[in-house]
């Protein structure tokens, strides 16, 4: 019984369904055959999926490359929270059934990062930023619910790695996953998301970011100083503000 999803476990469901988003890449090939199509229906109706049946919390946001921050990304996850304290996602660039997957993202609590190695770290970015900036949504579902949800994330921290970048804001994309696999991490201040970004993803989903940041001010007394947090500050041309309630649990001080 997943007694820690008791408001939006059952809700999120509907925001899997929720659709709005073309899909930014098509990968090259030719159309699937009869054959393909035949094994696709019998798979469908006798073969388990067992393993994807709890993926039903639904959240979008952004993230850029930890080697080169200005190549960022929308990320739609897919998640099944798999305990209180872990949760596993499927990434894609949409959430349309022509999406394509483009990487795949950890999320564990304070109480489990405070666990890992010194050296493990640096592979795991701060999601306080992401909160209270309203950047991290959960389309759907009632406010009410996600408000709650994302209480339930404070102080957490994800582990993520994109395999393909299919294209963002006017970017051109690759038609195939190349190259390896890159390091993704969080925006922790204002200005590091590039706003076209931001304003795309609002206009398809009919959200303010803006007004979602303001109904998440009360979460900033549970922000608690995070690792990571100053890991791209300076890497960007653009100026950048702290944001209200993130800091770094390292020495250092945001200018």
């Amino acid at each position: 019984m997943k007694t820690y999803l008791p408001l939006y476990g059952a809700l999120t469901l509907f925001a899997v369904s929720f659709s709005g988003f073309a899909e930014k890449t098509s990968p090259p090939g030719e159309n699937k055959s009869t054959t393909t199509h035949v094994l696709e229906s019998g798979a469908a109706l006798l073969q388990s999926k067992s393993p994807l049946s709890d993926f039903d919390i639904y959240l979008v946001g952004f993230h850029p490359m930890k080697d080169n921050p200005e190549n960022q990304m929308e990320a739609h996850h897919y998640c099944h929270q798999v305990n209180q304290d872990f949760a596993q996602c499927v990434l894609f660039d949409g959430n349309t059934k022509d999406a394509n997957m483009t990487g795949v993202e950890y999320i564990i609590s304070e109480k489990l990062f405070a666990t890992l190695p010194q050296e493990e770290r640096q592979y795991w970015h701060p999601h306080n930023g992401e909160i209270l900036s309203g950047q991290l949504i959960a389309p759907g579902i009632p406010k009410m619910a996600e408000h709650r949800l994302m209480k339930d994330k404070m102080n957490s921290y994800g582990k993520t790695w994109h395999v393909w970048h299919t294209g963002a804001s006017g970017e051109q994309g690759t038609a195939l996953p190349l190259g390896p696999p890159m390091l993704a991490w969080s925006f922790s201040r204002d200005g590091e998301a590039k706003p076209e970004l931001v304003s795309e993803r609002d206009k398809k989903l009919n959200v303010n970011t803006q007004e979602i940041r303001k109904s998440r001010e009360d979460l900033r007394e549970l922000a608690k100083p995070q690792s990571g947090v100053d890991a791209l500050n300076g890497q960007y041309k653009r100026p950048t503000q702290p944001i209200p309630g993130v800091t770094d649990s390292d020495a250092k001080t945001n200018p």
